[in-house]
């Protein structure tokens, strides 16, 4: 089946080509790196896996209930325009919020995929260029595993939100080779890392929560990478330079909390204009998904600050945002506890495995006994 056949509105079956400008960039220096860097790709290398082994894909998923997450989190819960929908089309709502989601972040691995690339062409130093290409390889199987949930779990996909090919866009258009660092590493990823963290610690369901763990594994990496390399650039830039990158940080955070509003979904459920209108209130007035919405800062604020871009005028911005109070999040101990998390229900995983051979084995011996 074709991923088009999936699709809830129609897209475009030609590619999305982006004109993308710069040098690919060339170096003959291969003894000197950073040693940090280094590790993080030796760190990348021993940390590659196969979404083919080591997700279960044999776990059932209930497409109208992918995450098995209360439905008060859904932001018309309790509404006048909830208790008018009958139990299909509450099915309806579910089903299509969980395929939105996982749609846009299956997009934006995608995006990741070619900015990771983009980034070993132009970035100048080779510590960088071998670790941005296990990068490329992490998000092409981000994107094979996502791809597959859609098609085989849930059977319904979106196009890509407007505002999330927007800032890909600005991203890869651009022709100074940090910018799809800052885009990409600090924006996109750190808002995907944070949101897949919020599903991964809400959802009561085996298989959405192995996929959300084991891609926030290699995650918190990449985040940790774009931190590192432009905290050491960022130290050199002229305040001309530097503004200019805050303009885009902060042009690209606006975007990335309009991305969440999810217009689309309401408008592929076949509401009325007076409905889907309602729909649009209750999700700029819901006090879970404004919850959500400033947990979804939680690691781009702080990687921000640490990278040295933190203006008053940066700092408004994350204020009338609400977020501002993130800054305080410690990127290290979250990214710990990412590593962790993913290693624990390999570990359970694993030993529930062994204990079901045991059992298996025990069993045949009893009845060769008998």
């Amino acid at each position: 089946m074709s991923t088009h056949e999936l699709y809830t509105i129609p897209t475009e079956l030609s590619t999305w080509d982006v004109e993308m400008a710069g040098s690919a960039r060339f170096t003959w220096e291969y003894d000197d790196g950073r040693d940090r860097m280094l590790a993080l790709y030796q760190k990348g290398k021993d940390k590659q896996w196969d979404s083919v082994k080591r997700i279960d894909w044999d776990l059932e998923v209930d497409p109208y209930n992918v995450l098995g997450m209360p439905d008060n989190t859904i932001a018309i819960y309790g509404t006048p325009l909830w208790e008018r929908m009958d139990e299909k089309q509450r099915q309806d709502v579910r089903l299509h919020g969980a395929a939105w989601q996982f749609s846009q972040f299956l997009h934006g691995e995608q995006g990741a995929m070619i900015c990771s690339a983009r980034i070993v062409e132009s970035v100048p130093d080779l510590d960088s260029k071998f670790y941005a290409a296990t990068q490329t390889m992490d998000e092409a199987r981000h994107a094979e595993t996502y791809a597959r949930f859609l098609k085989e779990k849930v059977g319904l996909a979106y196009p890509i939100n407007q505002h999330l090919k927007a800032l890909l866009d600005s991203t890869l258009s651009d022709s100074r080779w940090d910018m799809p660092y800052l885009g990409m590493q600090v924006l996109i990823e750190g808002l995907a890392l944070a949101a897949f963290g919020v599903m991964r610690d809400l959802t009561t369901k085996p298989l959405p929560k192995q996929i959300l763990a084991y891609v926030m594994q290699d995650e918190a990496r990449h985040v940790a990478f774009g931190r590192m390399a432009l905290r050491d650039y960022y130290k050199n830039l002229s305040e001309a330079e530097r503004r200019e990158r805050e303009d885009f940080v902060i042009e690209g955070c606006y975007l990335m909390r309009d991305r969440l509003r999810g217009r689309e979904t309401w408008e592929a459920l076949d509401l009325s204009k007076q409905d889907v209108e309602e729909a649009m209130r209750c999700v700029d007035e819901s006090e879970y998904l404004r919850l959500f919405r400033s947990l979804l800062f939680s690691r781009i604020v702080p990687c921000v600050k640490d990278i040295g871009l933190w203006s008053p005028r940066l700092q408004q911005a994350y204020a009338d945002m609400g977020v501002l109070d993130m800054a305080g999040q410690n990127l290290e101990a979250l990214m710990k506890q990412d590593e962790e998390i993913a290693d624990k229900l390999d570990a359970e995983r694993f030993a529930k495995e062994e204990a079901e051979r045991h059992e298996e084995v025990a069993a045949t011996i009893a009845m060769a006994a008998d």
